[in-house]
């Protein structure tokens, strides 16, 4: 039996669980990367996207090197997205400067991580804290 042409293709997951997303700005590339999101993650992921959507009204939003980006227009990105086979890694972009700051330390010394796995207690008020206090900060060009 033939198999359709016209069946659209799943997006690909790399090595450590992230979608293969095309480079591409708004919200629809988000989307599709939230959507391509394996297992308990794709629910985490349209949770945290309506967390900065909501803490953020008019929030800019991309996908560059595989992993949503949010920011300012004009001021830069002040926080991304990837995922891995066990977690999501968000990373805020200037997270020494937030209070408290995100628990998990970076090579770069501005970016500090938040890894989020499936069995974690997730803290909406704190992380809701922080996407507010990063928005204010002058963000990463990329």
């Amino acid at each position: 039996m033939a198999r359709s042409t016209a069946a659209k293709a799943e997006p690909k997951l790399l090595s450590g669980g992230n979608p293969q997303i095309a480079k591409g700005y708004g919200d629809a590339p988000v989307l599709a990367y939230i959507a391509a999101m394996p297992g308990w993650t794709r629910e985490m992921g349209g949770r945290l996207d309506a967390l900065i959507s909501r803490a953020v009204p008019g929030v800019e939003k991309a996908v560059k090197w595989n992993s949503p980006l949010y920011g300012v227009e004009g001021e830069g990105w002040f926080l991304g997205v990837h995922c891995f086979t066990k977690y999501i890694k968000v990373a805020f972009f200037r997270g020494t400067s937030l209070q408290p700051v995100p628990p998990g330390e970076s090579r770069s010394q501005d970016t500090r991580y938040l890894n989020i796995h499936e069995d974690d207690a997730f803290d909406e008020a704190q992380f809701s804290a922080w996407v507010k206090q990063a928005s204010h900060l002058p963000g990463e060009r990329m």
